[in-house]
């Protein structure tokens, strides 16, 4: 029996590790071919994870990992990435921007205690790099008609800090911005039968956050995998009427519900969107 996203070519930025890796991983379990990027290519460092672990982890699960080295923070990398991958595989039919970059703690600060670069870095690789990576990787998913009963399909990773407050001033920001990028790029793309959503995790038990690398100190009693994530994307990617979610933000627990997936383990984390 085939598996829903076999044949599919998925791009994955930020995946050594965390929330991107959890994705791949989905998106592997779902049969997918996956192009995990980030900067990450040896062990060693403060955080477990490398893009290779990635690639071999989703090719475990039954898709295809391919690790390809990108600097989100260096536009002609970017471009090199999205000319390779039409040069290897000659489409592209789900695009995740997951990556982002963390300044050094302490973060949970007001914003006047912070230094400026605080609000340069969480928003190069983030709202920014987002961006630039759709700039890019749209024309080759407009290259090609879509696969058969499936739509093209942009997933933007945000966070509820995009509604409410979390970490600090600069993060809510460009969880904002990330949130509106998806509106208005849905509005773009809809005449092209691609569909583009902002994506909510809830509290993901990470590399990061379970070590409390940035003093948060998140409470995990109803914490997700990062592979929660995965399959949130892997159940749309799938989903032929995904055009009809374009430009909305969407809950990973609420998918779960709606499309019947579960956490590793079979658990269901329940989704933090407040009345």
């Amino acid at each position: 029996m085939s598996l829903p996203l076999e044949g599919a070519i998925a791009v994955v930025t930020g995946a050594s590790r965390g929330v991107g890796k959890g994705i791949a991983l989905g998106l592997g379990e779902a049969g997918a071919t996956v192009v995990v990027t980030g900067r990450t290519s040896e062990g060693g460092g403060a955080l477990p994870g490398t893009l290779t672990e990635t690639a071999d982890a989703v090719t475990a699960r039954g898709g295809r990992g391919v690790a390809c080295r990108c600097d989100h923070a260096k536009d002609d990398e970017v471009a090199a990435l999205f000319a390779w991958v039409r040069e290897r595989f000659g489409r592209l039919d789900v695009l995740v921007n997951n990556a982002f970059a963390v300044p050094a703690p302490p973060l949970a600060r007001s914003f006047w205690e912070l230094p400026l670069s605080t609000w340069d870095t969480m928003h190069q690789v983030g709202l920014r790099s987002h961006y630039v990576a759709s700039v890019y990787g749209v024309p080759l998913m407009l290259a090609t008609t879509a696969l058969p009963h499936r739509s093209r399909l942009i997933v933007n990773v945000s966070s509820f800090g995009g509604l409410h407050y979390a970490i600090n001033t600069a993060y809510g920001v460009g969880k904002a911005g990330v949130d509106r990028f998806s509106r208005d790029a849905a509005k773009e793309l809809r005449p092209h039968g691609v569909a583009v959503v902002s994506l909510y995790p809830g509290i993901v038990k990470t590399e990061r956050v379970l070590a409390d690398v940035d003093g948060v100190g998140f409470d995990l009693s109803n914490s997700e995998s990062p592979v929660f994530s995965g399959r949130a994307v892997a159940a749309l990617a799938a989903d032929e009427r995904v055009l009809g979610r374009s430009g909305k933000v969407l809950v990973v627990a609420e998918l779960a519900s709606e499309y019947g997936f579960t956490d590793e383990g079979g658990h269901l984390p329940t989704s933090l969107r407040r009345p």
